[in-house]
């Protein structure tokens, strides 16, 4: 049966994603996006009579109204600020993107009773570094004078929210915590580092890495990500669950660069930036996150991650067919 799917954040990078795997499945899409970083680009290969932009903010009176006049059968709500560097650079935009805009989104879908996906993130978690994470794990933030908790609490905020309008209001919503995702279509202009490195390694520019690169995170291929997504959509069993979607398996940020080295052939080094020099006095980060996704594999069934190396692979392939554009420095 054909659909009316809306994705807010949906000319981004994991939305753009999301649309396409809903375009292959005959369904027509609804977008809003202000463009601040999402791009026109990552449309324009559907057909114009598929896939409606609304160039606007989420939050922007009238807007959600708009957007789901004629009907929508699903919202995946992925409009955000992206990046650390972003969030550092406008706290404002991140707290309307992450309140105001999520709000919206919950208030308009709980009226009609649309099923709703919300993508958090494992920010939420903070400075908890347990050895896997699972979804009823402590969120430990640092002070409020310390830019880097804004995101994190805000987004935590949002998941308290969706559990809020589900047990108030009834609203059919499921919260994903998407851990580090990379693939095709990510920028490294905000901050990303596997294509900002990547881009970095074919240019034969030095490879930045910051603080002692011992820290570990869990790179998880896009297409993974939105396979558990929609398949947890299309899970009842899901609504009012909070559900995580990451890689299990770790690698150091220094172990990523030299790994990007070797794939791409590139002679280039390392050089180690302490944290304080690339994002500013104070800065505090986790030496790891490593998510538990017991819960996803009990929701919607094995699951199979796509290797590190072989994401690094689609990357590279990806940029090259971009023509080496150039990175912004982050």
């Amino acid at each position: 049966m054909r659909r009316r799917i809306l994705v807010t954040g949906g000319a981004g990078f994991i939305g753009s994603h999301v649309i396409d795997h809903h375009i292959a499945l005959g369904d027509d899409i609804v977008v809003i996006d202000d463009l601040t970083t999402g791009r026109r680009h990552n449309l324009a290969h559907h057909p114009a009579n598929r896939v409606h932009l609304i160039e606007a903010r989420v939050e922007a009176p009238g807007v959600m109204e708009r957007a789901i006049d004629g009907g929508i059968d699903r919202i995946y709500h992925l409009a955000a600020v992206v990046g650390v560097f972003e969030v550092l650079r406008r706290p404002l935009d991140a707290l309307r993107s992450n309140l105001d805009a999520t709000e919206a989104v919950f208030e308009v879908a709980s009226t009609h009773g649309i099923r709703t996906i919300f993508a958090s993130t494992s920010e939420v978690y903070g400075k908890n570094d347990a050895d896997r994470l699972d979804e009823l794990q402590d969120a430990i933030y640092g002070p409020t004078s310390v830019t880097r908790w804004l995101y994190a609490a805000s987004k935590a905020t949002d998941e308290f929210m969706a559990l809020a309008y589900r047990a108030e209001l009834g609203l059919p919503v499921t919260v994903l915590r998407l851990f580090n995702t990379t693939g095709p279509r990510q920028s490294g202009a905000y901050g990303m580092v596997v294509p900002r490195m990547v881009r970095q390694a074919l240019h034969g520019e030095s490879l930045t890495v910051f603080g002692d690169g011992l820290q570990t995170r869990c790179f998880t291929n896009v297409f993974d990500v939105v396979a558990a997504m929609t398949a947890l959509a299309d899970t009842d069993a899901s609504i009012g669950e909070v559900v995580n979607i990451g890689q299990p398996e770790e690698i150091s940020i220094a172990a990523l660069a030299r790994l990007i080295i070797d794939l791409t052939g590139s002679h280039s080094e390392l050089v180690f930036i302490p944290y304080d020099q690339a994002y500013g006095a104070g800065f505090e980060d986790m030496r790891r996150r490593v998510p538990d996704v017991t819960k996803l594999r009990r929701l919607v069934g094995a699951l199979s991650f796509t290797p590190i190396d072989h994401t690094v692979v689609q990357m590279i392939e990806a940029i090259r067919a971009e023509g080496l554009t150039a990175s912004r420095p982050a």
